[in-house]
């Protein structure tokens, strides 16, 4: 955490501890500044596995064993919540609903919405704890008039302010970052755990999605939906091949399309579109996933809403790039104008809206505008 007033008080902080070396880090780093830190390992599971399969996941008995041992040798209490069915409902079945509908939902950061700084820090409250600490690289700043700002993290490489962009004021008021102030590489905190003697200095870090073990999302949700076959058509609307599930693609897929008839320009084709309603996947040109303007629902403020139309910039995936937008909101939802066409933006995506370093909110996409004319 960065703190531009002046050396901050005493905290009774709850650390987020996934069994990861970031998390061990983060609550080292939170109990060396002199707070009272309790270790916290969520299970989210209601079936963890023994141990990891590769470096995916974060939500194995292993885990919760590692974050166990990382609170004995910094020398702060451990416990264990379960939070199984709380995830269960918002993250999982929210997750399968959305690609159900035909959208490209991000499940980390509805866990960040729902579970880490909702129902965790809810609970932390409740029990008298003023903070919750996690291992995300971010930074929250206080500026002058005593406000708290969510910011980027000093390293950009690291930065993970787009899966954080759907806290409140109220959800900042009560959050800690320690590494989001550290320009450094993660071989740097991989090295800092180890002088502290921290045994997961060298475990891998997990990735994709924590509650898809193997890494197989198109079997994952064939498993809970069925198969369903269907047609992919072209933007004529001619049958170029099938498919088991319009829910197994998402919106600038190239690979896996499985289609036999080529393109009469020979060059890859992409999805384009993907109607659950007749269970169709419409695929095209490159070139046709240029977007020009997007509409996005449930808008959330880091802080007060923007009043009127302003310049920003934006990201749409969590590893994107920022792009220069116009962006104001009407009629309660938020409308977004790009300076130049950006390709490959999917319903259910959030966008995330930057001044400078500062987050001013994120909103889940929920149309977009072509500029292809008839896309």
């Amino acid at each position: 955490m960065t703190e531009t007033s002046a050396e901050p008080r005493r905290l009774r902080v709850l650390a987020a501890m996934s069994g990861g070396v970031d998390s061990a880090v983060a609550a080292a780093r939170a109990a060396e500044a002199g707070h009272d830190v309790t270790g916290v390992h969520l299970a989210l599971s209601a079936n963890p596995q023994s141990f990891r399969t590769g470096a995916r996941g974060c939500c194995t008995i292993e885990d919760s064993r590692d974050a166990r041992r990382a609170a004995d040798v910094i020398g702060i209490p451990f416990y264990v919540w379960d939070l199984a069915e709380r995830f269960r409902e918002d993250v999982v079945e929210d997750f399968i609903a959305e690609y159900e509908a035909g959208r490209t939902p991000n499940p980390c950061l509805r866990c960040n919405e729902k579970i880490k700084f909702a129902a965790l820090l809810d609970k932390a409250l409740a029990l008298g704890f003023d903070a919750v600490a996690t291992g995300h690289y971010a930074q929250v700043i206080t500026d002058e008039d005593g406000r708290r700002e969510l910011h980027r993290a000093s390293d950009m490489a690291k930065d993970q302010s787009y899966v954080l962009g759907v806290l409140d004021d109220k959800q900042l008021a009560h959050a800690l970052f320690p590494l989001g102030d550290t320009v450094t590489t993660k071989d740097e905190i991989r090295a800092e755990a180890e002088r502290r003697g921290l045994a997961v200095a060298k475990k891998p870090d997990s990735h994709d999605i924590c509650f898809i073990a193997d890494g197989d999302t198109q079997g994952f949700l064939a498993g809970r939906l069925g198969k369903a076959e269907g047609d992919i058509v072209d933007e004529s609307g001619e049958k170029v091949g099938t498919h088991e599930g319009a829910y197994g693609f998402t919106i600038g897929q190239r690979k896996g399309l499985r289609i036999g008839t080529p393109a009469p320009d020979g060059k890859p084709r992409y999805v384009l579109d993907i109607s659950p309603v007749d269970n169709t996947v419409t695929v095209g040109p490159v070139a046709a996933l240029d977007v020009t303007a997007l509409t996005a629902i449930k808008p959330r403020w880091c802080g007060s809403a923007p009043v009127g139309e302003g310049r920003y910039t934006a990201q749409l995936r969590a590893h994107g790039d920022e792009t220069p937008v116009t962006a104001g909101l009407v009629d309660g939802e938020l409308r977004v104008t790009f300076d130049e066409p950006v390709r490959g933006v999917a319903p259910g995506q959030a966008v995330v809206l930057y001044d400078g370093t500062r987050v001013v909110g994120s909103a889940t996409i929920s149309a977009t505008t072509r500029a292809t004319a008839g896309v």
